[in-house]
């Protein structure tokens, strides 16, 4: 089978792997180096940046773990972030991590395209170099991954200088003074928390009372204690409107008419599908007023032989739902047994600090629902292990349903929560119970022992 891939990000690269490994003829087209947005851009920069920020956190705590400069200095006091070597570190990550999934995309025996790419038919794909060069390839099926662009105002469109999203972020090579951060959901979040962190005055523009919206009330409330007590200042219920460029910094102008001055401004507001100029209408591709291509639960379009994953279908925008999607693809292209996506199985994770790490129900969810669920919630600041790091903030929760006790879904904020979701989403993937979390084993002391001890507790609950 002849299968055609446009974008090579997750969704596009991890298709690639699985359809090669079931013996398909892939080429993969993609303008850039694999690994898309999520890689170049987006997810491995961002974390890759937060953990310098995490370093700077470490040095505030060195003094009461008992660690300290000779003559007894403290580590805080003598600690000042290089942004020149920071960008380096991460703009490097980020390039290695490109070629290693193009070395790992090649040895399948993937041809790999640095191209632009459009949809003549359903079953064509123009392909354009950059030297103007074009030719048609035929396909059987065609997946279309080409991800998001972020989201930006009329008239606050970046300049690299003062003025960024998270595509320019990177050529930053001084610390901000005073950085506006305009967007409150993860994005916003994750950039402020390290910028708090490396020093910069930062503030927060939150178009709602509180920030992340579409997470825990409890864990968004967590999260923005420990910014505030960062010295970050946060505006609530605003909006940008109008932004003012100056030699020597910005003014965001909110639409209630306040002016915000900083000496840079960054736009973490959202991201939009990159569906535009691939062709799709010739093809008879359904796409939403959003941009989006909407998709069922195998990555099917309204075309039969046209698939898509992803960014691009306008879900949840994370590098593993895009890469489930495109694995799922090409298992139901290639005539394999798959089972439909589940976005109540999704896992994800806000790195701040402590991060916020979700999945399965939430608590809006069970606000609405009309099954009986019961909850459980235990401090982090109880367990021998944070005791141990002095980690003093967060959480751990559990969603069950009464009577069964089927595992529903759970919530963890704490240090590693991206790591200790993990138990939870294969208990929510899998259907299990809070006795059969509760029976497994966990290592002591470890923060893990508090997920089995809410289980332990749902179980009498629930």
């Amino acid at each position: 089978m002849r299968i055609v891939i446009i974008g090579g990000g997750p969704g596009g690269y991890e298709a690639a792997l699985v359809a090669a490994e079931h013996g398909a003829d892939v080429t993969l087209i993609s303008r850039e180096g694999l690994g898309g947005n999520s890689v170049l851009w987006d997810c491995v920069p961002s974390k890759a940046l937060i953990v310098s920020a995490e370093a700077m956190g470490w040095m505030q705590s060195a003094k009461r773990l008992g660690v300290r400069l000779e003559g007894g200095h403290d580590l805080a006091t003598r600690t000042e972030i290089d942004m020149n070597a920071v960008m380096d570190r991460v703009q490097g990550l980020a390039f290695n991590q490109s070629a290693d999934i193009s070395k790992k995309v090649g040895r399948t025996g993937v041809e790999i395209i640095e191209a632009e790419a459009r949809l003549l038919d359903p079953q064509t794909v123009e392909v354009e170099h950059r030297g103007g060069r074009s030719y048609r390839v035929s396909a059987d099926i065609v997946l279309i991954a080409t991800g998001s662009n972020p989201r930006t105002l009329p008239g606050c469109e970046p300049d690299g200088d003062r003025v960024f999203t998270s595509r320019e972020l990177y050529d930053l090579r001084e610390l901000p003074e005073r950085l506006i951060v305009i967007g409150s959901g993860a994005t916003g979040a994750e950039y402020a928390h390290a910028f708090a962190r490396f020093g910069s005055e930062v503030h927060l523009i939150s178009s709602r009372d509180q920030i992340l919206p579409s997470e825990d009330p409890d864990a968004a409330a967590v999260i923005e204690d420990s910014f505030e007590r960062w010295g970050m200042v946060i505006h609530r219920r605003k909006r940008a409107a109008d932004i003012e460029r100056g030699a020597d910094g910005v003014r965001v102008e909110t639409t209630e008419g306040e002016w915000v001055e900083g000496t840079h401004a960054l736009f973490c507001i959202g991201q939009i599908p990159a569906s535009g100029g691939l062709g799709l209408a010739a093809a008879g591709v359904h796409v939403t007023d959003r941009d989006a291509i909407p998709v069922d639960g195998v990555s099917r379009t309204n075309v039969p032989t046209v698939y898509a994953a992803g960014d691009v279908t306008g879900s949840m925008m994370l590098a593993s739902t895009a890469a489930m999607q495109g694995r799922n693809a090409m298992w139901h292209a290639l005539g394999q047994a798959v089972t439909p996506f589940r976005d109540d199985a999704v896992a994800k994770c806000i790195f701040t600090e402590p991060e916020v790490a979700t999945v399965g129900m939430t608590a809006e969810d069970i606000a609405q629902s009309q099954v009986p669920v019961r909850t459980v919630s235990l401090p982090i600041a109880r367990n021998p292990r944070a005791k141990m790091r002095e980690l003093s903030e967060g959480f751990i929760k559990l969603h069950a349903m009464a009577g069964s006790g089927l595992v529903l879904g759970g919530a963890v904020v704490s240090a590693q929560a991206s790591d200790l979701i993990a138990p939870v989403s294969v208990a929510v993937h899998n259907r299990l119970s809070v006795q059969q979390l509760a029976y497994a084993f966990t290592v002591y002391p470890s923060i893990s022992g508090s997920l089995q001890e809410a289980a332990r507790q749902l179980m009498d609950r629930a």
